[in-house]
């Protein structure tokens, strides 16, 4: 009984093929291009005002929707929805639970991937957004449920208009694969 539990830890596949050099090049653009405006924006323009657009899981985003187009958890359902979705609950985790923030921390990411299931929108990059939203501070915190308009959403909306634009330059490349 033991041996078959560490023999689940082999691995039952081999690892996926090596992509070509024109995959990992549209993959660079779209990534330079998509976080590159969501970062002007948030250096250019909002930076004055005390509002953001750049959160740390929209990096981990980039690599999903302009690196693993195909795949069901870069799609924009699971994009948008997992990001709002989880920083929806990020916020109610800090709100609830501030003085205990190894608990909401711990709640908002368990929650997230669960809603994140139950509503079909599972986005991994979504953990790391409710998990901001518990762990980042004033700047965030102080932004209530605003963070989930701003940075969360219009930052994935940003992303997303990058994304259906560079991602479809390439004849080979198809971006979305589904949209609901």
């Amino acid at each position: 009984m033991i041996g078959n539990y560490f023999r689940k830890m082999i691995g039952a596949t081999q690892s996926p093929p090596r992509v070509g050099l024109a995959e990992i090049l549209w993959s660079w653009l779209g990534a330079f291009l998509g976080i590159g405006a969501v970062a002007y924006i948030n250096y250019g323009w909002l930076d004055a005002t005390g509002l953001l657009l750049l959160i740390g899981s929209l990096g981990a985003s980039a690599v999903l929707i302009y690196g693993a187009i195909k795949s069901p958890l870069a799609q924009p359902r699971n994009f948008l929805g997992g990001h709002v979705i989880s920083a929806l609950i990020g916020v109610t985790a800090f709100k609830l639970l501030a003085p205990h923030l190894w608990l909401a921390a711990a709640l908002a990411v368990a929650f997230s991937v669960a809603l994140m299931h139950a509503t079909k929108t599972l986005h991994p990059p979504g953990g790391a957004t409710a998990l901001i939203a518990v762990i980042s501070g004033p700047q965030v915190t102080n932004l209530g449920y605003f963070y989930a308009l701003m940075p969360v959403g219009a930052g994935a909306l940003v992303m997303l208009a990058v994304a259906l634009l560079v991602n479809n330059l390439a004849p080979r490349r198809r971006y979305p694969e589904f949209w609901w």
